[in-house]
């Protein structure tokens, strides 16, 4: 699908491309490094990336997912808490050639999905903080330490680049499971959640009954 759009006075097409899923052999190779970043050939990948993001619509996308075998992934998450509660539009990172080191050995699990994997969703471990380093659309260095969420970005996005779909990275595949079943995973979690609240609440209830029983034999003593 091609369209245009209006960027600094210039009327540009943009294309929206098609996105490789689970199975296709590009997504099973290791990307090659990108030789010129600031290429308008580049560019212009980074841009039809972009457009096919949205059109997805999707928090990242890799070269590859687009047929690409270069190493170049786009995002975008919230780099502040204040950003997030304030409904700013995430700022949008190109990174070309990532490198990716994780700073400790905290992992963290958490759901993910992957618009090469449409309508499934799986539990997967990710290292929770991180830096990363690598070069914009103009050359310019970018290094960042993140956690959280945008660390787990990144990792997703970067696994593609060598080959890795997020399936590759779960060690319990009972959690993997499709978009639409998801409501059960939710009202298990609920249930466990509740359970521990009762438990606490009945806990509390016994250790208040003993004290009472306590005070009673103390003053009647």
């Amino acid at each position: 699908m091609l369209y245009r759009r209006a960027i600094r006075g210039h009327i540009v097409a943009m294309a929206i491309l098609k996105i490789a899923r689970m199975g296709h052999p590009i997504l099973r190779r290791r990307a090659e490094d990108v030789a010129d970043p600031s290429a308008p050939e580049i560019r212009a990948l980074a841009d039809d990336m972009l457009e096919t993001m949205l059109d997805a619509p999707g928090t990242g996308l890799a070269a590859t997912q687009v047929h690409v075998p270069l190493r170049l992934v786009i995002f975008r998450v919230p780099l502040t808490e204040a950003e997030d509660m304030a409904g700013d539009e995430p700022p949008l990172t190109v990174l070309i050639n990532p490198v990716l080191e994780p700073l400790d050995d905290g992992m963290e699990e958490a759901w993910e999905g992957c618009l090469s994997l449409p309508g499934l969703r799986g539990l997967v471990p990710r290292h929770s903080h991180l830096r990363y380093r690598g070069v914009d659309l103009a050359g310019a260095p970018i290094d960042r330490t993140v956690e959280g969420f945008h660390a787990r970005v990144v990792q997703h996005e970067c696994d593609h680049l060598d080959g890795i779909l997020y399936p590759q990275r779960m060690t319990d595949l009972t959690g993997l499971i499709f978009e639409s079943e998801m409501r059960h995973r939710i009202a298990d979690a609920r249930a466990a959640e509740q359970a521990l609240v009762d438990r606490a609440l009945v806990e509390q209830a016994m250790k208040e009954l003993a004290a009472e029983a306590a005070a009673e034999k103390a003053a009647g003593a």
